[in-house]
């Protein structure tokens, strides 16, 4: 469901996380992170907070976490790696990590699309994690391809481009889409605008 706001309609300010040079995502909501890169943008924002980071991947992936693979942004001994035998445990187990408020970022990857009802369901159990324990967990999915969850609270697209990433803010609930080419350097992310801003519809 898309929210739209009136005319002069100010949404309600909430708890965000900065990330990325001034980009930040709203916390107790469930976001989407796609594109090639998507592993890498969900790692730039499990660095900028604090605790242990439930990552939740199919025990059948292939590609997997490695410490020293992670360790320049994020401690390795950080993650909390769960890996569910069964597809519908995946978002089972999501739930459970949002909803139980004790780590401050909860990451799946999932191998399809999931439908509007279970990223509700997300949404909820991180509401519930803010409101029974204080914190304001947030909840990345990671989807291959151009993604495409319902109900997500914004989807972000990352892919590798020469010298660095480009970054783009294909849907949010208060902004229109954006993008941004992204460096590192001396251990810093830098941004700055993207001139070509067509994306896949």
């Amino acid at each position: 469901m898309t929210i739209r706001l009136l005319p002069g309609q100010i949404c309600p300010a909430g708890p965000r996380l900065s990330f990325l040079d001034g980009l930040d995502l709203a916390l107790a909501r469930t976001h989407e992170f796609c594109g090639p890169a998507r592993r890498t943008l969900a790692l730039i924002v499990a660095g900028r907070t604090q605790g242990p980071v439930i990552w939740i991947m199919p025990d059948w992936a292939r590609d997997r976490l490695h410490g020293a693979g992670v360790v320049e942004l994020l401690d390795p001994g950080r993650l909390i790696l769960v890996s569910p035998r069964r597809a519908e445990d995946l978002l089972w187990s999501m739930e459970e990590g949002l909803r139980a408020g004790c780590a401050p970022l909860v990451v799946c990857e999932l191998p399809d699309i999931p439908g509007l009802t279970p990223v509700r369901r997300l949404h909820l159990a991180a509401e519930t994690g803010q409101r029974e324990q204080g914190g304001a967990p947030l909840g990345l999915l990671l989807i291959a391809g151009n993604g495409g969850a319902p109900g997500i609270e914004s989807r972000w697209h990352m892919a590798q481009i020469a010298g660095g990433w480009r970054l783009e803010l294909r849907r949010a609930r208060t902004q229109p889409p954006m993008a941004w080419n992204i460096q590192r350097r001396d251990g810093k992310f830098m941004k700055t605008p993207a001139s070509d801003m067509a994306f896949p519809a």
